[in-house]
C-alpha cells in the first residue's frame, strides 16, 4: 500500500507520478512556496505509460538506495539532495517519517525542466526499430550495418518531451528543446547529459555492468539559478542495464542484452497484451524475476 498524507505527519500529499509520490512540509501551500519536497519511491512499476499491478515488492527502496549511491559517485555534478538529518541539542533527528524510511529522499524544489535528458550508447528499444527502418535515431544518422545491441560510435542525445500522467512522451529534436527552454538552457542539457552518461557508463564498466542508455531530469535551483540534476538518477526503472561478460559472449539478442532492469516486464507485456484497455495483471514469476535482477543489479554495482 502507497503512503498517504495522512500516513506522513507534517507532509501533506501533492502529486503522485507512475511511481514516485511528492510531499511538502504541511505548512506549505504547494511546491512553490515548499522549502523542502519528500520525493517517496513506491513499488509501483509502468511500462509502455501504464501503472502495472502488482508492484514489485522492495522495489522503491532498491531504486532509492541506487539513486543515492548514483548521486554520492556524481558528486561533481549539481544535485537536488537535502540533508535528511539534523542536530537538535545532542541529538540527531531524522527528517524523513519512519514510514516511508529507506525509500525517500528530502530535496530542494526546482523550476523543472519540461525536456526528458535521454542518452543512448548502445542501439536497442525503440531505437533499434527507428534504425531498421530509417537509419537514423530520433533523426540523428548512424552507420550502416549496426546490429541489434551494437555499441554506438559514441552516444547520441535524444531527448523527449515530458508529457503529463496518462499521456505518451514524445521524442523531439534537440532544435525542438531550443524552442521549450531556450539555446542557453538546451545546450547545457545536452552537454551535461553526455557527460554524466560516460562518467556513469565507465563506473559501471569497472563493475561488469552496461548501461545501455538512460534519461536523465533536470531543474533550476530558485536561488543560484544553476541546473541541477534531480528525480532518480540512472536506476533500473530509468536505465537500460545489462550484464557486459553476457553481452560480449552472446550468440543472440537475448543473450547480448540479459537485463538487470523492467525489461524483463515490457517483453512479457508485448508478448501478452495488444496495448489497448487495460494491462493483464503480472504473473508472480514475472514479479519475482524482476525483483531479483533489480536486487542484483544493486549488488553488482554498489558491493551492497
Amino acid at each position: 500500500m502507497n503512503p498517504t498524507s495522512s500516513a506522513l505527519p507534517g507532509w501533506s500529499h501533492v502529486y503522485s507520478g507512475k511511481v514516485r509520490d511528492l510531499y511538502v512540509p504541511e505548512q506549505a501551500s504547494g511546491l512553490d512556496d515548499a522549502a523542502a519536497v519528500l520525493v517517496v519511491a513506491s513499488d509501483r512499476v509502468s511500462a509502455f505509460d501504464h501503472v502495472l499491478e502488482p508492484g514489485i515488492p522492495g522495489k522503491g527502496e532498491l531504486l532509492t538506495t541506487l539513486s543515492l549511491w548514483w548521486f554520492d559517485q556524481l558528486a561533481d555534478v549539481p544535485n537536488h539532495l537535502l540533508a535528511d538529518h539534523r542536530l537538535d541539542g545532542e541529538r540527531v533527528v531524522d527528517d524523513i517519517p519512519d514510514a516511508v524510511a529507506g525509500r525517500a529522499m528530502l530535496v530542494k524544489p526546482l523550476d523543472m525542466y519540461p525536456i526528458e535528458c535521454v542518452v543512448r550508447g548502445y542501439l536497442t528499444g525503440s531505437g533499434w526499430s527507428e534504425y531498421q527502418a530509417t537509419g537514423r535515431v530520433c533523426g540523428i544518422p548512424l552507420p550502416a550495418g549496426l546490429a541489434n545491441g551494437d555499441r554506438l560510435p559514441e552516444p547520441i542525445y535524444t531527448p523527449a518531451w515530458k508529457a503529463p500522467l496518462g499521456q505518451h512522451d514524445e521524442n523531439i529534436s534537440f532544435e525542438r528543446t531550443v524552442e521549450l527552454v531556450g539555446q542557453d538552457a538546451a545546450t547545457q542539457l545536452r552537454a551535461l547529459s553526455l557527460a554524466i552518461y560516460t562518467e556513469a557508463a565507465a563506473i559501471a564498466e569497472r563493475r561488469g555492468v552496461i548501461i545501455a542508455d538512460t534519461k536523465f531530469e533536470f531543474g533550476r535551483d530558485r536561488g543560484t539559478e544553476t541546473i541541477t540534476l534531480a528525480d532518480e538518477v540512472l536506476t533500473s526503472d530509468s536505465s537500460r542495464y545489462w550484464d557486459a561478460a553476457a553481452w560480449a559472449a552472446g550468440a543472440t539478442p537475448e543473450e547480448r542484452m540479459a537485463s538487470f532492469d523492467k525489461q524483463i516486464v515490457r517483453d512479457w507485456l508485448a508478448a501478452n497484451w495488444d496495448k489497448n484497455g487495460v494491462p493483464p495483471e503480472l504473473p508472480a514469476n514475472i514479479v519475482e524475476r524482476t525483483a531479483a535482477r533489480y536486487r542484483e543489479l544493486l549488488e553488482r554495482l554498489t558491493g551492497e
